[in-house]
C-alpha cells in the first residue's frame, strides 16, 4: 500500500514540476497520435511531425523517470522544443512502467516500437528513411538497450543514438558519483536505488531477464549506431555515464560527447528553457543534421 501511494505521489509530483518548468515558454504546436503493436497489444505514442524533416532521421524517443514515474505529458515540451529546433520528426514512445510493469517490460516495449516504426517510416512524418533512438535518464537507458540488439531490418535503418545522462549500471558497482552526488539535486542516490529496486521487482542482477538491463555489462557496445552522449556534473550517474562515453570509443563506435559542468540530472528536459538546454538542443540538432543515412535506408 506505501509503495503503491509512494509512486502515486511521485508521478502526479513529476508532472506538476515539468509542466512549471515549462508553462508559458513556448506555443503548445499540435501533435498526433499512433497505436504500436507490441507483445500481442498495443501501447501509444505521440507524433510531433516536422515539415522539415524530410532529409533528416526519424527520433524515436524514450522518456526518462527511472521506469516508474515519466510519461508523455512530462516529456512533451521538450519533444515539441526537440523537432523545433533539430526539425526532426519526433515520435515519443509511451512504455509500460514499473511497478504495474516490472523490467524487462519497457525494454521490449520500446524494442518492438522501434522495430515497428523503422518498417512503417511513411506513417509517423517526413524522415528521410533511418531511424535515431534517444532518450534521457531511463530512456537513454532504453535507447541503448534498444540500439544493442536490433532486428537486421532495424540495423539498417538505425543513424544513431542520442544519450541524455543515461542510466548505464546498477548501484551495486561502487561509481564515486553515487557518494559525491548522493544529494543536491532532483535525482538523489537514494531515489535513484529505489528507481532500480522498483523495476527490478526483486529480480537479480544476473537473472535473464535483467541480464540484457545493464549497457556497461554488454559485450556487443560496439554494434551501437554513431552516438551523442551528454552527462551532467550534479548527478549521481555522471560516472557511469562517462564510463559508457570510455568503453563506446574502446569498441570503435563515433561517439560525440558533452559533460556540462554546471548542470545537474534532468537540466535538458525537466528544467525549463536555461542556457544549458539552449546550448545542448543547438549541440542535438547538428548532430542529427550530420548524421549520414544508414547503409540500406532508402525508401
Amino acid at each position: 500500500m506505501l509503495q503503491t501511494l509512494k509512486v502515486w505521489l511521485l508521478r502526479r509530483y513529476y508532472r506538476f514540476t515539468s509542466q512549471r518548468a515549462w508553462r508559458g515558454q513556448f506555443t503548445d504546436a499540435p501533435y498526433s497520435t499512433l497505436q504500436l503493436p507490441v507483445s500481442g497489444a498495443a501501447i501509444g505514442a505521440r507524433v510531433y511531425s516536422s515539415q522539415q524533416g524530410a532529409e533528416l532521421p526519424l527520433v524515436v524517443y524514450f522518456h526518462g523517470g527511472g521506469w516508474v514515474i515519466g510519461d508523455l505529458d512530462t516529456h512533451h515540451a521538450f519533444c515539441q522544443q526537440l523537432r523545433r529546433h533539430s526539425g526532426c520528426s519526433v515520435v515519443a514512445i509511451d512504455y509500460r512502467l514499473a511497478p504495474e510493469h516490472p523490467c524487462p517490460a519497457a525494454i521490449e516495449d520500446c524494442r518492438a516500437a522501434t522495430e515497428w516504426l523503422a518498417q512503417h517510416l511513411e506513417s509517423p512524418g517526413p524522415n528521410n528513411g533511418t531511424v535515431v533512438v534517444a532518450g534521457d535518464s531511463a530512456g537513454a537507458h532504453l535507447a541503448c538497450c534498444t540500439a544493442l540488439n536490433p532486428e537486421p531490418a532495424t540495423r539498417s535503418r538505425l543513424a544513431g543514438a542520442l544519450l541524455l545522462y543515461p542510466v548505464a549500471d546498477h548501484y551495486n558497482v561502487p561509481y564515486p558519483s553515487y557518494i559525491e552526488r548522493a544529494t543536491g539535486q532532483a535525482l538523489t542516490s537514494k531515489l535513484m536505488r529505489w528507481f532500480w529496486d522498483t523495476w527490478l521487482a526483486g529480480q537479480s542482477v544476473d537473472t535473464a531477464a535483467a541480464r540484457g538491463a545493464f549497457p556497461l555489462r554488454s559485450t556487443e557496445l560496439a554494434q551501437l549506431p554513431a552516438t551523442l552522449l551528454i552527462t551532467a556534473e550534479y548527478d549521481p550517474l555522471r560516472d557511469e555515464g562517462q564510463r559508457l562515453d570510455e568503453y563506446l570509443r574502446g569498441a570503435g563506435v563515433a561517439v560525440t560527447s558533452e559533460h556540462y559542468a554546471q548542470a545537474e540530472h534532468g537540466f535538458a528536459c525537466s528544467q525549463g528553457p536555461t542556457a544549458d538546454f539552449q546550448h545542448a538542443l543547438t549541440l542535438i540538432s547538428r548532430w542529427l543534421g550530420s548524421l549520414p543515412p544508414a547503409q540500406g535506408a532508402g525508401r
